[in-house]
């Protein structure tokens, strides 16, 4: 097993004062980390704004494809999504593409149980349903929307990590199965790409507040985000969601995404030794898999 991947440059609220009074000196407020991602750090800014920053190299153009991508988005979609409001360059203080983005009150859907989640079924199909139109111009994501097939490798070799703390043959079973079904022939339809619960904003009563992260945004195969079903939902849940979604997905491509689920839960599983709250996201979608 292993930790979260390491930061490249380590960013704190004194880097963030700097290049924001650089390039927006009229934004102040109180400076507080408040999310340490994979790919991204963010910090809230005040009450109303927050200035999201890559901690790793690899992920620094993912934040210029969300400047692209979601002023389009957000015009389409009936959920709020994290629109820039402003754009930072890169500069001596700080080499990559950084974005202020409006602050979203919400639950994060990570911090609760799948029970606790269920009322966000029908408003996240809708949102899906919304999302995904014909998108052949969107970034191109070598990990996100493509070939199961092209996954296998790394799949299998995260399954052998974790043979040696639980049994793995049902999930070795739905990746075969999701191998096995028709692959996606239709166009290529716009995906969010990593559309777990961490990515997930509840109202108090357990609503779709908001939907966020949008750095892994490709188009693709729409099983991609199809995943959440198992990543986000319990058996009755994830059914409801199933049969809320605009466009009835067919049998193979619900097989692709349990498929999907596998390699997005047993990236989760292998990396966040460090993380009790993507751990534990991982730990519920490794249980619903065999369903």
């Amino acid at each position: 097993m292993s930790d979260t991947p390491p930061t490249d440059i380590r960013t704190d609220t004194a880097l963030v004062t700097r290049i924001l009074a650089e390039q927006h000196p009229d934004l102040q407020g109180e400076l507080r980390l408040v999310s340490d991602g994979w790919d991204n750090q963010l910090y809230r800014l005040g009450d109303r704004l927050a200035v999201r920053v890559p901690r790793r190299e690899v992920a620094a153009h993912l934040i210029e494809h969300e400047q692209r991508m979601l002023p389009a988005i957000a015009a389409r979609v009936s959920v709020r999504v994290p629109v820039p409001v402003r754009v930072g360059a890169p500069s001596t203080a700080f080499p990559w593409p950084w974005s202020v983005v409006e602050w979203f009150d919400g639950i994060d859907g990570a911090s609760v149980e799948s029970a606790d989640r269920a009322g966000l079924a029908e408003p996240l199909a809708r949102f899906l349903g919304e999302l995904a139109v014909p998108a052949p111009d969107a970034p191109r994501n070598p990990v996100r929307g493509v070939p199961l097939a092209s996954r296998h490798d790394v799949v299998q070799t995260r399954l052998r990590s974790l043979s040696g703390r639980m049994e793995v043959a049902d999930l070795e079973q739905a990746w075969r199965e999701a191998l096995d079904a028709t692959p996606w022939e239709g166009e290529p339809l716009l995906l969010h790409g990593d559309l777990h619960p961490g990515n997930l904003l509840l109202t108090p009563d357990g609503g779709l507040s908001a939907v966020v992260d949008f750095g892994d945004v490709t188009s693709g195969d729409p099983a991609t985000d199809l995943a959440t079903g198992w990543l986000t939902f319990d058996g009755d849940a994830r059914e409801r969601f199933h049969d809320a979604l605009p466009v009835r997905p067919d049998a193979a491509t619900w097989r692709r995404a349990r498929g999907w689920a596998v390699a997005m839960a047993s990236a989760l599983a292998t990396a966040s030794d460090d993380n009790p709250r993507m751990a534990g996201l991982a730990r519920h979608a490794l249980a619903q898999l065999p369903d």
